[in-house]
């Protein structure tokens, strides 16, 4: 699936202060996810095989390392929980690093939010505006990203330009 988005990530002290904010706007609650993404050695962008208990896919994607909104193009295929991938995978590119994460997910429309924590990084907020087979505009996305960095009220210093992926390799 060909996924074209526009996303923020940013740290936070108070990330229950952020969740209670989204929850006044009524969003579809997915759940909460203890996800173990394992990222390979690859020559273009980043490959993830993501594991957990509500999103399993194996994920492509292409970004800059940029605070603020950033687009990302994104190829994902989901699959069920099946550890011969996972094997595959690895000894074929090897693993450049593991992030595990517990994760809630909420939805609004076609935007998508993360409460993330991390044990060696902390909290963060992300924000996905998703369009799947171009029902959406980059400009839009970016619009709607926007929105929600005022709503969150996220300042400018609270910007992630990294994944996780890369904070973890820095440290």
């Amino acid at each position: 699936m060909n996924i074209l988005n526009f996303e923020f990530k940013a740290k936070t002290d108070n990330i229950e202060k952020a969740e209670k904010k989204l929850l006044e706007l009524d969003p579809r609650f997915a759940g909460e996810d203890l996800q173990t993404d394992t990222y390979f050695n690859v020559n273009n962008g980043r490959l993830k095989l993501r594991e957990g208990n509500i999103e399993n896919a194996l994920i492509h994607y292409e970004r800059e390392n940029t605070p603020n909104a950033k687009q990302s193009r994104v190829l994902l295929y989901k699959h069920d929980p099946d550890k011969s991938l996972k094997d595959i995978l690895t000894r074929s590119l090897g693993i450049k690093v593991i992030v595990s994460k517990k994760r809630k997910i909420y939805f609004i429309d076609n935007i998508k939010f993360h409460f993330d924590s991390i044990k060696e990084l902390g909290t963060f907020i992300e924000v996905e505006a998703i369009s799947e087979n171009g029902k959406f505009s980059p400009e839009e996305l970016k619009d709607q990203c926007d929105k929600y960095m005022v709503f969150f009220e996220i300042k400018s210093t609270d910007f992630m330009s990294l994944s996780y992926s890369d904070l973890l390799l820095k440290s």
